[in-house]
């Protein structure tokens, strides 16, 4: 009996596109990393188990965050591997810092395998409120959850 799936040629399309470019499948393939807002500041984690804090990197270079760290394989000769599943190898991430970032005050920790990077925003690109005046009298609103009034 013949059996046609018609997915089998582009299951093997993807496999071949995801497991090319990296090396070898013990060369770690991405950093995985979230990315949040919080009042006037990003905070991005990022996931790097097993990493010597030493080879961590954060660098700002004309508005690009570029993280980069590395895991050293163990080198035993004499071990007779069972299983041999965790990657090893240079991992590194950029992302495009946009306008409204401010990259002096930008900090990183690193903690029990995670990265934390703090990217504070600008003073002028945090939320304000703007004052209108009607007619003679001025009123205020909200933005932001920020109220200022102006009494005349």
């Amino acid at each position: 009996m013949l059996r046609f799936d018609p997915f089998s040629d582009l299951d093997a399309l993807t496999k071949g596109l995801l497991s090319t470019g990296t090396g070898s499948s013990r060369t770690p393939r991405f950093m995985p990393m979230d990315l949040c807002k919080i009042d006037d500041h990003y905070v991005l984690t990022a996931d790097l188990p097993g990493v010597d804090p030493g080879s961590v990197d954060v660098t700002v270079d004309n508005g690009m965050l570029t993280i980069s760290a590395h895991r050293t394989a163990r080198s035993d000769e004499s071990a007779q591997w069972l299983a041999n599943e965790r990657f090893f190898g240079s991992y590194r991430r950029q992302l495009s810092l946009g306008e409204g970032i401010d990259t002096s005050a930008i900090a990183a920790t690193y903690e029990n395998g995670v990265l934390t990077v703090t990217i504070p925003m600008v003073e002028r690109a945090k939320p304000r409120k703007i004052e209108i005046a009607h007619g003679g009298e001025q009123k205020s609103i909200t933005v932001e959850g920020e109220t200022v009034s102006n009494d005349q």
